[in-house]
Formats: structure tokens, sequence, C-alpha cells
């Protein structure tokens, strides 16, 4: 079985936003900090993937929300290298309370990207070993995002601190610009309880993107479609299902 790694993190004020609750890029920065930490451990870290001339890209998260973590609050977050094929491993998170309710559950792709030409490479065996994930043959098929039908948009512009040290954009960051259009009396209304997101291109330094959204009311709960958009291309896109706080 996949190893499991598990530490404690006390939620704080600045990882919040003004409902109090843990914003999507804090958290997931500290899932992404927890992943490293194993990976570190088992003699697996960014240097040693390096050597390769490869770098971790993360290309979707499967999120299920119960309830967001709250200012102050120490939560317990987990991680496990679940399974992998030539091209694809699958990493899951999941946040506990300290009374070990989950709170947050996440599935996600990993692939490696060769630095040079930013493009995918095949899965070495020599760096995915120490972790016991199980190795599959087939590719798994993640849930449909559906498409936006008739949107609205606000630009943004690729700043300085968006970049990370992949000379790309962080993933996290791309919930600034996705949720942010939505607005502070919906944000404040509603809350997420399920997340499907999908990174299909990279965004660079100075880029001017387009964040388009649409909003889809339903019986107990609002759907809102998401498209990160550049020159008529989409390079990252989200289904966001929220309920009434």
């Amino acid at each position: 079985m996949a190893k499991k790694y598990t530490k404690k993190h006390e939620v704080s004020y600045y990882e919040c936003d003004i409902n109090q609750t843990m914003t999507f890029p804090s958290m997931l920065g500290v899932m992404i900090k927890i992943s490293e930490d194993q990976s570190d451990a088992l003699g697996r870290g960014s240097e040693f993937v390096n050597r390769f001339g490869l770098t971790w890209v993360i290309t979707n998260y499967s999120m299920t929300v119960t309830r967001l973590p709250k200012v102050g609050e120490t939560i317990l977050i987990t991680t496990q290298a679940m399974e992998y094929n030539k091209f694809f491993c699958y990493r899951n998170f999941w946040i506990h309370n300290e009374q070990g309710k989950e709170l947050v559950k996440i599935e996600s792709v990993f692939v490696l990207m060769d630095f040079v030409n930013r493009k995918m490479s095949s899965v070495n065996e020599e760096i995915i070993a120490p972790f016991e994930s199980k190795k599959i043959k087939k590719i798994k098929r993640q849930e449909k995002i559906e498409k936006i039908e008739s949107g609205t948009m606000l630009p943004y512009r690729v700043r300085f601190y968006d970049i990370d040290s992949n000379q790309h954009v962080n993933n996290a960051m791309y919930f600034n610009w996705i949720i942010d259009v939505l607005g502070y009396d919906f944000l404040t209304k509603y809350v997420p309880e399920k997340v499907l997101i999908r990174f299909d291109k990279e965004v660079e330094y100075g880029n001017e993107i387009e964040s388009h959204y649409e909003q889809v009311a339903m019986i107990d709960c609002m759907k809102t479609r998401h498209e990160i958009r550049m020159q008529d291309q989409v390079y990252c896109e989200a289904n966001i299902i929220w309920k009434n706080k």
C-alpha cells in the first residue's frame, strides 16, 4: 500500500478570507508543502527530481468540501501517492480536524515535465519507487467539466509574485482569478461544496488573461463555470458547486 504522510497545521489569519475560512490558494499551498515534505523524507525531493531535468506539475484537482478550515483551527493534513501509470501520478490529500472528522478531500493528478522543452515526460520509476504507489495500466478518466454557455469576464494581468520557482504561474493562483470574479455578495453568501479544475496550458509573467464565468441556479445550490482564457485559447477551466451558508 502507498505510504501515507500526515502533519499538523494551525490555520493563520493571513491564510483566511473575510469569512474567516481558509482560502483555496492557502489550503493548496499547505497541501503541496506536505507532499514536498514527504518527498524530501523519502529522498525524492525537488533536487533529486531536477537531476533528471524534470519537475512536477499538477494537471487536475477534484475536491469535496464538507467545510473549510477556520482561522485558529488546528488541522491534520494527510497525503498519499495512490497510483501511477506511464504518464500520470494520482495523489490524494485529506484535511481532518483534531477530532478526526474529514473536512476536505482532494484527488489530484501530477505529471513530470521536462524543464527545457516544457513537455510532459513519462514517469521515472526511480523517482516514484519509494512512495510504494500502485502501478496501473489504465488512464483514470476525470469527471467532465462543463463549458461556459453564456458568461461574462474580467481581465487580469499576471504579476511577478504569481510566478513560482518553476517559472510559471503556481496552480493555486488560478483560484484567485476564478473566484474573485464572483464578487463580495456571492462569496459571503455561498460556500464551496465541490470543485473540479483542469490546468491545460501554462500562463507566464506579464500575460493579460481573461477570467470568464457564469452562474447557474440549481434546485438547492449554485453552480459556477469558469475558464481562464488568453487570445481565445483556454488555459484553465473549472466547475464549482456552492451551497448556502
